[in-house]
Formats: C-alpha cells, structure tokens, sequence
C-alpha cells in the first residue's frame, strides 16, 4: 500500500529512521549539489528505474524531489518494477525543507 506523506513529516522521522531505511532525492545533480538532507542518496528521475533491484533490499524508500511531482512519478515507476517499500513525499519537497530551515549538506 502506498504511502504519501508531507517534507514535515519526512522531518519528523528522521531521527527514527532505521539502519536499512534510505531517503532518495530524485532530483537532478545540479539541484542535489545545492542542498539536500543528510544522508541522502541522489538517483535522478530519469534512471531509478535502472536501481529498482538495489532499492527492493531496503526496508523504506523515501521518495523526495523539489516539490513532488518527480516522487510521485519515480514512486509509479518503482511500483510498477514490483517494489513495495516505499513512501512518497508528495506533499512538498526540498524547496519546502530549506524553507522551514531544516538542515542541509551541499555538494555531492
């Protein structure tokens, strides 16, 4: 069953996040590099269809993006490729989480 959950939330579990859960950032690298939340691993839009076998040995996938629109999409994609596993940021995104004044890393 799908799950959809705000960058608020996202927020909130971060300190609860188990050893084998991951947040992904389907954003480009260019915006990744800019900001993005600690830990984070970076596949862009375009190939996380390519990582579907690495990303099924997680517990949790969090999808995020920008703004949640490239989570909606990359989270379609990776449920079509039969995983189970994850939750979709879709309401808000990055743009949201520096907004808020979470804390960021920059770079790759």
């Amino acid at each position: 069953m799908s799950q959809h959950i705000s960058m608020q939330e996202l927020h909130n579990r971060m300190s609860k996040l188990g050893k084998n859960e991951i947040i992904l950032d389907v954003r480009e690298p260019d915006e990744y590099a800019e900001a993005h939340i600690h830990g984070s691993l970076n596949i862009p839009l375009a190939q996380v269809a390519e990582h579907a076998l690495k990303l099924k040995k997680y517990d949790r996938v969090y999808i995020h993006c920008r703004a949640g629109r490239r989570a909606q999409t990359a989270m379609a994609s990776l449920e079509q490729a039969g995983l189970t596993n994850l939750v979709c940021v879709s309401d808000g995104g990055m743009a949201n989480w520096v907004e808020a004044g979470y804390e960021v890393e920059t770079g790759n």
